[in-house]
């Protein structure tokens, strides 16, 4: 078996990554923090990928975009991600049949 590859991070880089685990901007941000906090500690990445439901490949990829890049590699970059199934200008149409479903259940 493989000794488990321990991240090593410096005082600076272990408080931004907690600083992003717990007040990152998006859930995915802050999963990916964590990710690479608890591979400091030496948890191994199917430990890691168990512990946040992700798969070990993940884990990998988290690794090596901070690896890389810092805590910048851990941001969504744009063009990443589930595409939305609207776009804006369905909004105002979607606001309307969720009033006009009010009202209907409303007299009911």
């Amino acid at each position: 078996m493989k000794p488990i590859k321990v991240l090593e991070l410096s005082e600076d880089d272990r408080l931004k990554l907690e600083k992003g685990y717990h007040k990152g901007p998006t859930h995915c941000f802050r999963i990916r923090c964590k990710s690479i906090l608890l591979k400091s500690e030496g948890k191994s990445a199917p430990q890691i990928a168990e512990m946040l439901e992700v798969t070990v490949p993940t884990v990998y990829a988290w690794v090596k975009r901070y690896e890389e890049n810092g805590i910048k590699g851990l941001e969504t970059r744009p063009g990443q991600g589930r595409k939305p199934i609207m776009d804006c200008s369905d909004e105002e149409a979607v606001r309307k049949a969720i009033e006009e479903d009010r009202q209907s259940v409303s007299k009911a």
